[in-house]
């Protein structure tokens, strides 16, 4: 598909004038996936264009119903708490959150709409239309992450814990599996998307806030507690290789596989919601195995 840009803006600022429906997530998915070219070469997000350059897109995004999520049996959901209002699950690593792409299985979304089809439509109808993805999730974790996941079963609960979220009245504890003592015991710094990755960014960077407790430690490896008073992409990941500690098995902040494991360890350990509800999850098998092997498990 070709698209003859009419005004001077960002190019993805440009797409989105194209596809008013579409969301901005689905949209930044397609400079993420090398679907976007600007007089045929890949395009970033913030790249320029001018009147009458030529955008090339080689996925259509859709928008509407054809975005929400299909019921999936074969997804696992293992319930942690179960109300009216809201339902939590454990999510395990290696699971996306929600689908990015029409009639897209294998998310804990997925999973989520067959075991409670009231979920659905419930974000779509609490934001007025805009997000169908997400299966009544308030939050998301990484494909990489592991641990707690809250959705709502009303439009109501969801329009609250999405406020919730957004405003930083839930309390949010991660366990991360690192390479070496974190040098502070608190991380500030901005945070802005570039891609895939996420950069500390003291100019256009949105403001973002972890803090830092040391579990347990040896020379090379520590076991660190995350408190995120934020919830920005990729925010624990990127404020722990700042200050010094990348997380094992996280390559795209720079750090380091372990031996016979694959991925990260990175775990939505607890959260707290505004009534003080509290959930936990338990560290999965694999992130056990890993502490043993490193001479950090008796915790």
């Amino acid at each position: 598909m070709k698209l003859t840009v009419e005004d001077a803006d960002r190019v993805d600022k440009a797409l989105a004038k194209f596809f008013p429906e579409a969301g901005r997530r689905q949209l930044a998915q397609l400079f993420d996936d090398g679907c976007v070219r600007v007089a045929g070469k890949l395009a970033k997000k913030g790249d320029r264009v001018v009147i009458g350059d030529v955008i090339e897109l080689s996925r259509e995004p859709v928008s509407g119903e054809a975005l929400r999520p299909a019921p999936d049996p074969e997804v696992p959901i293992i319930v942690l708490l179960e109300r009216s209002d809201i339902v939590v699950v454990n999510k395990p690593a290696g699971i996306p959150s929600q689908p990015l792409r029409a009639g897209e299985l294998g998310t804990i979304a997925n999973g989520i709409v067959h075991r409670y089809p009231e979920c659905v439509a419930i974000g779509s109808a609490a934001s007025g239309g805009s997000d169908e993805r997400d299966g009544g999730l308030a939050h998301r974790l990484d494909i990489g992450t592991s641990g707690v996941l809250v959705a709502a079963r009303t439009v109501e609960a969801h329009r609250a814990l999405r406020d919730a979220f957004g405003a930083g009245l839930v309390h949010k504890d991660y366990l991360a599996l690192v390479q070496a003592r974190p040098v502070s015991r608190e991380c500030d710094a901005p945070l802005a998307q570039r891609g895939k990755r996420v950069i500390v960014d003291q100019t256009d960077g949105l403001a973002a806030y972890t803090a830092f407790t040391v579990e347990k430690a040896t020379e090379t490896h520590a076991l660190v507690r995350c408190v995120a008073q934020s919830g920005r992409m990729h925010q624990v990941r990127a404020h722990l290789a700042h200050v010094g500690s990348p997380i094992v098995g996280d390559e795209l902040y720079g750090g380091a596989p372990l031996a016979s494991f694959e991925g990260f360890f990175l775990h939505a350990a607890k959260i707290v919601l505004p009534d003080q509800t509290t959930i936990e999850a338990p560290l999965p098998e694999r992130f056990v195995r890993a502490l043993h092997q490193l001479s950090l498990s008796g915790l």
